[in-house]
């Protein structure tokens, strides 16, 4: 057996795992088979769930051409309707999902060994609701820079980095639900649920190829987004570039009467300057009251949460 092959005692937890995939002939069937050997190998029931974010080459039937290693084992083909991105379509997943403990694949251009998988599992049984797997491989500069901004801005408990894949328990999954029904950025949601998490770094066996340029283009989109939505990155430029527009406002007010008491101006002149400058300084005012008031909306939307705890502990009956 598989099992006995991996020196894994097979848990009898149900998992399920969900694979997000967008024009990956190349690696789909790789990959696919890479989780599928891996989940036979650690558990006695699993599902695998490959969402098909609307494909145009043969990912999709490579798919339904797979086989189990497991003949209990459910593999399930979800396409969405149209392309809907990332975030959306391993939402879908997760949402049909119906294990104990739930596995996200977000790419699938690395392969790893069982014993990654398994050491995240065993730190979720520890108690980690979240617990997320870093490839040790070089970071690209671009997600550098990103997580540092991030993490600078954004008032998280856990430090946002790099991911291979992560491990969410069902009290996570019903957190986040409860949280938004809708989130541009998964991640953002579970670092921000009050739940424990937990990352793991583990070795690649071997690169299947890198992302695809729309898959580089998504996720600048991606992570735009989330700079504006879960940081003050946004908030606090543009709060400062009106604070800076009002300041020249004034100064410009204030040279007007200066010239008009000290110079001989031009008639109409100063009142032009005067009205001008009052009338900007009105509207950078409102944009100030606006974009707190968008910031609060972002707030209540994305952010929500009434409260969070992390346990709850009967001391006594």
């Amino acid at each position: 057996m598989e099992a006995q092959k991996n020196n894994f005692i097979r848990e009898k937890q149900f998992v399920s795992a969900v694979i997000y995939l967008h024009d990956v002939e190349t690696t789909v069937l790789t990959f696919l088979e890479t989780v599928d050997h891996t989940m036979a190998s650690l558990f006695e029931r699993y599902e695998i769930i490959c969402v098909n974010d609307a494909s145009k080459d043969q990912t999709a039937d490579l798919v339904k051409s797979y086989e189990c290693s497991d003949k209990t084992a459910a593999l399930t083909l979800l396409n969405m309707s149209y392309y809907q991105g990332l975030e959306r379509s391993m939402t879908a997943g997760v949402d049909l999902a119906i294990g104990d403990f739930v596995f996200e694949f977000d790419q699938t251009h690395l392969r790893f060994a069982p014993e990654s998988v398994n050491a995240v599992y065993q730190r979720a049984v520890d108690g980690f609701d979240i617990v997320s797997a870093t490839p040790n491989i070089k970071q690209a500069i671009t997600s550098k820079w990103f997580y540092s901004v991030f993490n600078r801005f954004a008032a998280f408990s856990y430090a946002l980095g790099t991911e291979s894949f992560r491990m969410l328990s069902r009290r996570a999954i019903n957190r986040v639900r409860s949280m938004s029904e809708t989130s541009p950025y998964r991640k953002a949601l579970y670092a921000n649920c009050g739940l424990k998490m937990s990352t793991i770094s583990f070795d690649v066996t071997e690169q299947l190829g890198a992302p695809s340029g729309n898959d580089l283009k998504n996720r600048s989109q991606l992570a735009i987004d989330a700079l504006i939505l879960f940081t003050d990155v946004g908030y606090r430029f543009a709060i400062t570039m009106t604070l800076i527009m009002m300041m020249i406002t004034t100064i410009v007010a204030v040279y007007a009467v200066i010239v008009y008491c000290f110079q001989n101006p031009v008639e109409g002149w100063t009142p032009t300057i005067l009205f001008l400058s009052f009338a900007f300084f009105g509207v950078f005012g409102i944009l100030a009251i606006v974009i707190k008031y968008l910031s609060i909306i972002v707030e209540l939307i994305f952010k929500k949460r009434q409260y969070v705890y992390e346990s709850i502990q009967k001391i006594s009956k």
